[in-house]
C-alpha cells in the first residue's frame, strides 16, 4: 500500500498530480445545533449554534469546510460564490479566494460574505490536499509539531457550580494551562458579578493556570480600566474586547495603562482591518477567525502582518480548523479550544482531535484537515 493510499481518508481516494482537476460544484448545508443550555456572553445571548458546511467537488473526491454563521451565509455560497468557483483549478486556492472576493463587493464583503468565502476557502484547501494525497498540515508545512490550547467558556449564564464543572474538566481532564471566561456581563451592567466570576475562576483552578477574561466590547473605557486594576490582584494576563474591537482607539490607550494583555480581532473581515489594528498598537496578540476572515489563506495573511509588527496572533474558536493554520505559522500564540465548538464538532464530524497535555496535534496520518461530515448523524440538525 502507497503513502498516498494508506492516508486517502473519506473524502475520495487520494490522487497525485490532478494538475487539470477543476471544481464542479458546490455543496452547501445548514445545521442548527442547540446549546446544552442557554448562553450568553457580555453583548449576545444564544440558545443554538448555526453551522453552514461548504463541500467542494471535483470528480470522486470532495473537501469540506464550514463557518459558525447565520444561515443566509448559505445564500451567499449558491448565489454569489459557486456560479464564480466552478470550473476554477483546485490546485489555485488563492486565486479563488481573491475571485470571490471580488464577486461580493456590492454585496458586501464584511459580515455573512467573508463567512461564507471562508467556509469555501477551507473546502477548497481541504479538497486540494485530498486530491494531492497529503495532510493539510503536510500540504502548508509546520513551523511546530502542536500548538496550545486554552480552555474558552465561562458564560455569564453558568452558575457558579456549572463553572466550577467546566474550569475543573479543562485542567485535571485535558490538561490546558489557561482559561478564560467571558465578563462584561449585561453590557457592562454586572460589574461586582463579573469579578465575583474572575475570582472563583482563580480559587477553581490555583495559582498555575493563567486567568483570561473577554468581555465581548460590552464595557465603556473607563469601566474596562477599573474592572482591568480590579483584576490584578486575580493574576488576570489576558483581557479579549475590554471594549468593541471597531474602537482601535480605545484598545490601544487601555493597552498603554494595563498590565494585563488586550486581545482583539475575532470581528475582523478583512486582511486590512487587521493591518489598521495593528498599526494602531492597538493589542498585544491579534485574534482572527479562520471561519470568518476569509478562510485559511487570509488567516495566514493575518499571521504575516502580525509578524511583520512583532506580534503574535491567536486563533479565535473553530480549533480542528484553526489547529492547522496554527501550526503553520511561527506567531500563533495558542488556540481557543471554545466550549460550544468543542461539543459540537464530535456530533457533526468525525475525525475531531483532543488536546493531549493542552496541546493540539494535526493528524498528519488522513488527508486534508481529517474531519469528515457524518451525514445521518446530522439530518436531526438539518435545517437547509
Amino acid at each position: 500500500m502507497t503513502q498516498t493510499e494508506r492516508i486517502a481518508g473519506d473524502g475520495g481516494p487520494g490522487r497525485v498530480g490532478r494538475d487539470d482537476a477543476v471544481v464542479e460544484r458546490l455543496e452547501v448545508i445548514v445545521l442548527s445545533v442547540p446549546t446544552s443550555q442557554p448562553e450568553a456572553d457580555g453583548t449576545l445571548a444564544w440558545d443554538a449554534t448555526t453551522v453552514v458546511v461548504v463541500r467542494a467537488h471535483s470528480g470522486r473526491v470532495h473537501g469540506t469546510g464550514w463557518t459558525y454563521a447565520d444561515r443566509s451565509a448559505a445564500g451567499v455560497v449558491r448565489s454569489l460564490l459557486e456560479p464564480e468557483i466552478v470550473g476554477h483549478d483546485v490546485m489555485d486556492v488563492p486565486g479563488a479566494n481573491e475571485a470571490m472576493t471580488r464577486v461580493v463587493r456590492n454585496a458586501g464583503r464584511p459580515g455573512v460574505a467573508a463567512c461564507a468565502i471562508s467556509a469555501v476557502d477551507i473546502a477548497l484547501w481541504d479538497l486540494k490536499a485530498r486530491l494531492l494525497g497529503v495532510s493539510l498540515v503536510g500540504l502548508l508545512g509546520r513551523a511546530r509539531d502542536s500548538v496550545p490550547v486554552y480552555g474558552s467558556g465561562g458564560f455569564t449564564t453558568y452558575d457558579d457550580e456549572t463553572t466550577r464543572r467546566q474550569l475543573e474538566g479543562w485542567v485535571t481532564e485535558q490538561g490546558v494551562d489557561a482559561v478564560k471566561i467571558k465578563i462584561g456581563e449585561s453590557w457592562g451592567g454586572a460589574v461586582d458579578r463579573d469579578l465575583h466570576r474572575v475570582s472563583l475562576t482563580r480559587r477553581v483552578v490555583g495559582d498555575d493556570v493563567a486567568v483570561y477574561t473577554d468581555a465581548n466590547g460590552g464595557y465603556t473605557r473607563g469601566t474596562a480600566l477599573r474592572v482591568e486594576h480590579a483584576m490584578r490582584d486575580l493574576g488576570v494576563t489576558w483581557f479579549e474586547e475590554p471594549v468593541s474591537s471597531d474602537d482601535l482607539v480605545g484598545l490601544a490607550q487601555l493597552r498603554a495603562r494595563t498590565l494585563a494583555d488586550v486581545a482583539a480581532g475575532e470581528y475582523g473581515w478583512t486582511l486590512g482591518y487587521f493591518e489598521q489594528m495593528l498599526a494602531a498598537g492597538a493589542v498585544d496578540c491579534v485574534q482572527a477567525d479562520i471561519t470568518r476572515c476569509g478562510g485559511l489563506t487570509v488567516w495566514l495573511q493575518v499571521a504575516a502582518v502580525a509578524a511583520a509588527h512583532h506580534t503574535d496572533i491567536s486563533a479565535h474558536c473553530a480549533p480542528q480548523l484553526s489547529v492547522h493554520a496554527a501550526v503553520a505559522v511561527p506567531n500563533a500564540r495558542h488556540l481557543e479550544w471554545f466550549a460550544d465548538h468543542t461539543r459540537l464538532d464530535p456530533m457533526v464530524f468525525d475525525g475531531v482531535l483532543q488536546p493531549v497535555g493542552g496541546r493540539l496535534r494535526p493528524d498528519t496520518g488522513r488527508t486534508g484537515h481529517g474531519m469528515v461530515l457524518r451525514d445521518r448523524d446530522v439530518e436531526q440538525f438539518r435545517v437547509a
